[in-house]
C-alpha cells in the first residue's frame, strides 16, 4: 500500500462462538489401566488385573447468544473509560460513537457527524448496500463462447475478479474460486475447432478503470488493480501472495492465460464480443456474493469491494462504473433508512482519499446488523437486519484473523478475541468500526475516525479504545 498499508488495511441474537469442552468422565489413559492390588503379608504377589478405560472426553462446539439482561453501560460510565484515552492525544481529527444496539442508545461520541476519510472501513458501506440489493447466493459467471470467425473464441467477463490460474493441488488465493483450467478443459471439449485466437470481453462494465483519488503507484504496490469484470487472483502477478503487484490490464492479461493454455497466441489478444446467439463453450462460477463478501472485509480486499458496488450498481439499474456504482451504494442505504446525507463516496473500497464518512453511518449499519430480534421491531426494520446480519461474520477478530490478527497486543491484550472490526489506514488516516463484548457480555458497537495522525500511532490508540469496551462495564 501507498505509505502504511494504503487502504489495508449483536443485539442480544448475535452470537458469540464458545468452545465448550464437556467432560463425559475421566480423561481416557489407555486401552486399558493396569491396577496393582495390594495382598496381605504371606500371600502371593500381587495380581494384576485390567479394567475398561472411561469413555474418551468429547468436546462440543456451542453457539451460544450474548446475555439477555446484562447490566446496560452508561454514558458516564463509558466516558470515564474512553475520555482519558482520547485526551492523551495521538489521534489527530478524531469522528467516534459508541452505540448499544440494544436499546439504541448513544454511549458516547466526539463530532460524530464529521465526514472523514474511512480508508477501508468504507467497505462496510458497500458489503451492507450488497446485503441489503443482492441476492446472498448470487454467484457471477466467467464464460467463453463462440467467436465470429472459426478458431476464435470470447472471454466474457462476468465480474468475478477471483477465477484463478492455480493449478490442480495448489490452493486459491480466494476460498471456492474457481479455475481457469475447468474453463480450459470445458473449451477444449466444446470447441468445433482448435482455438486459434481469443478475445476479451469487458462490456460488463463502463467508465474509467481508476477511480478518483486513486494513486496508479498503488497497482505495482499490490493494494489494487484496474477494475475490470474479468481478471485472475484480483489481478495479482503472484497469486500466492496477497499483496503482490497488479496487472496493468488485467482482463487482456487473464484472456492471455487462456491463449496459453488453450494452445493460441498470447499477443493476439483483443477486446470483442461474441456475434448475438454464440454458442457457449464454458462456463465456470464464483463463490456466492454472501462469501465474497466475507472475503473482502476479512481481508480488506479492494478489487472484490469494488465488484461488490459494480454488482449494486447492475443490480438496481445505475451504470456500472465508478461514479455510478458509488452512488447505487448510497441510494440503496438510504432507501432503507440510513443517514447517508454527510457522506461521500467515489469509489467501493474506500482507497480514494476523496471518500469521507461520518462515525454515526457506521454504527448505524452495525447497529442495525447487530440488533436484537425484539418485539419492538416492526416487519421492514426486521427484514433489514436479517440481511445485514452476514455484515458481521466478516470483521476480522482482535489478535486472531484478517486485517486484525497481527494486532491487540500491550494495553489492547484485553481486546483480544472479543473485538471484530473493520480496518482502515492511508497515509493519514486510520479507523476502526465494528462490535465488542463488554465485561457483563453485552454487545456494543463503535466506529473511530482519526484522521491527520500518524498511523504508527493512532492505530494502537484505536485498539485501546475499542478494547477498554471490553474491559469494564462502564456502569
Amino acid at each position: 500500500m501507498s505509505g502504511l498499508q494504503r487502504g489495508k488495511q449483536v443485539g442480544v441474537v448475535v452470537v458469540v462462538l464458545l468452545l465448550a469442552v464437556i467432560a463425559g468422565g475421566s480423561v481416557g489413559l489407555g486401552a486399558t489401566v493396569l491396577v496393582k492390588l495390594a495382598q496381605p503379608l504371606g500371600v502371593r504377589a500381587a495380581l494384576a488385573q485390567t479394567v475398561d478405560a472411561p469413555p474418551p472426553a468429547v468436546p462440543h462446539l456451542a453457539l451460544r447468544p450474548a446475555a439477555a439482561d446484562g447490566p446496560a453501560p452508561t454514558h458516564t460510565g463509558v466516558g470515564a473509560v474512553l475520555d482519558p484515552l482520547v485526551a492523551a492525544g495521538g489521534l489527530g481529527t478524531l469522528s467516534a460513537q459508541v452505540l448499544d444496539p440494544a436499546s439504541s442508545t448513544v454511549l458516547w461520541q466526539r463530532t460524530p457527524d464529521a465526514a472523514l476519510m474511512p480508508g477501508s472501513t468504507a467497505k462496510l458501506l458497500t458489503a451492507a448496500a450488497a446485503l441489503l440489493a443482492l441476492d446472498h447466493q448470487q454467484r457471477w459467471r466467467t464464460s467463453v463462447l463462440a467467436g465470429a470467425e472459426p478458431g476464435t473464441v470470447v472471454l466474457r467477463g462476468g465480474g468475478d475478479p477471483t477465477l484463478s490460474a492455480a493449478g490442480p493441488g495448489t490452493a486459491t488465493g480466494y476460498p471456492g474460486a474457481a479455475r481457469l483450467d475447468d474453463l480450459v478443459s470445458q473449451v477444449r471439449a466444446a470447441a468445433p475447432a482448435p482455438v486459434r485466437r481469443v478475445l476479451v470481453d469487458v462490456s460488463r462494465y463502463t467508465g474509467d478503470a481508476l477511480a478518483p483519488g486513486w494513486f496508479p503507484a498503488d497497482i505495482a504496490g499490490g493494494d489494487i488493480a484496474p477494475i475490470e469484470p474479468v481478471m485472475l487472483d484480483g489481478g495479482r502477478q503472484n497469486p500466492a501472495q496477497e499483496v503482490s503487484p497488479r496487472a496493468a490490464k488485467p482482463a487482456s492479461a487473464a484472456a492471455a492465460e487462456l491463449a496459453r493454455r488453450l494452445g493460441a497466441d498470447p499477443d493476439t489478444v483483443s477486446v470483442g464480443a461474441a456475434p448475438p446467439g454464440a454458442a457457449v463453450l464454458g462456463e465456470v462460477s464464483s463463490p456466492p456474493v454472501a462469501d465474497l463478501l466475507a472475503t473482502a472485509l476479512l481481508r480488506s480486499d479492494n478489487v472484490l469491494a469494488e465488484a461488490l458496488a459494480r454488482e449494486v450498481a447492475r443490480a438496481t439499474g445505475a451504470q456500472a462504473s465508478f461514479s455510478g456504482a458509488s452512488q447505487a451504494v448510497l441510494t440503496v442505504l438510504r432507501s432503507h433508512g440510513f443517514d447517508v446525507s454527510h457522506t461521500t463516496l467515489v469509489d467501493g473500497s474506500g482507497l480514494s482519499v476523496d471518500d469521507a464518512v461520518p462515525a454515526t453511518l457506521l454504527t448505524e449499519l452495525l447497529s442495525a446488523a447487530a440488533a436484537p430480534d425484539h418485539s419492538h421491531l416492526d416487519d421492514t426494520e426486521a427484514q433489514r437486519t436479517a440481511a445485514l446480519r452476514p455484515l458481521l461474520v466478516g470483521l476480522p477478530v482482535a489478535g486472531g484473523s484478517g486485517t486484525l490478527a497481527e494486532r491487540y497486543h500491550g494495553t489492547a491484550a484485553a481486546g483480544r478475541g472479543w473485538v471484530r472490526a473493520k480496518t482502515g489506514t492511508l497515509t493519514s488516516a486510520n479507523s476502526l468500526a465494528g462490535t465488542v463484548l463488554d465485561a457483563d457480555g453485552r454487545v456494543l458497537v463503535f466506529a473511530l475516525l482519526s484522521n491527520g495522525s500518524n498511523p504508527l500511532a493512532a492505530r494502537p490508540r484505536l485498539d485501546a479504545l475499542a478494547a477498554a469496551l471490553r474491559s469494564c462495564g462502564c456502569h
